[in-house]
C-alpha cells in the first residue's frame, strides 16, 4: 500500500491539488491532533511561529482563507485595513467546513471545493520552512514561503 492511501480522505485531496501545482512535499500523518499551532509545533519540532495557520474568517460576508503566523494572534482591526473590509469576524464551524471541506483545526490552505480569496501573513516570510495542516487534524505539511505563495495566490499582508 502506497504511503498516500494511509492518508485521511481530505488529506489525499490536498496530495492531489498539491502534485497538480506541482509543488513536491510529504504529507505526515501525526499521532495526536494538532489542532492548535503550539500542539503542531510541539509534534513537528518547529518553532510556533512557523507553524502556517488556516483561519477562515468572514469579510463582509463572504469567507477568506487567512494564513497566519502561529508566533501571534490576528489583530482584528489590522486584518480589516489589510484586506481592505469593512466587517471581519471568524466563521464559524459550519462556514468554515462548507468553504473547505474540511474541520477546523485541519484546514489546509488548499483542497477545498471552490478557491477561497486568500492572505498570508507576512511574518511567515520569516521560516525557510513553514507548516501547515493538510486537511485534517492529523496531517501537516512543510512549505517554503514561495510555495505558499504559489498555491494560494495569496496577498502578502500584515495581521499583527
Amino acid at each position: 500500500m502506497s504511503e498516500g492511501t494511509l492518508l485521511p480522505e481530505r488529506s489525499r485531496l490536498v496530495q492531489q491539488h498539491l502534485a497538480d501545482a506541482g509543488v513536491d512535499t510529504t504529507i505526515r500523518v501525526l499521532p495526536d491532533s494538532a489542532r492548535t499551532a503550539a500542539e503542531a509545533a510541539a509534534a513537528i519540532g518547529c518553532d510556533v511561529a512557523a507553524i502556517a495557520n488556516s483561519l477562515v474568517f468572514l469579510a463582509d460576508g463572504e469567507p477568506a482563507l487567512i494564513m497566519t503566523s502561529g508566533g501571534h494572534r490576528a489583530d482584528f482591526a489590522v486584518l480589516t485595513e489589510s484586506i481592505g473590509a469593512v466587517e471581519i469576524s471568524l466563521a464559524p464551524a459550519s462556514v468554515v467546513r462548507a468553504a473547505t471541506g474540511q474541520a477546523i483545526g485541519g484546514v489546509a490552505p488548499v483542497g477545498h471545493p471552490a478557491p477561497l480569496r486568500t492572505f498570508l501573513d507576512e511574518a511567515l516570510q520569516d521560516h525557510d520552512e513553514l507548516w501547515a495542516a493538510a486537511g485534517h487534524p492529523h496531517t501537516v505539511m512543510p512549505l517554503t514561503f514561495e510555495q505558499l505563495r504559489v498555491i494560494t495566490n495569496g496577498a502578502v499582508i500584515p495581521v499583527a
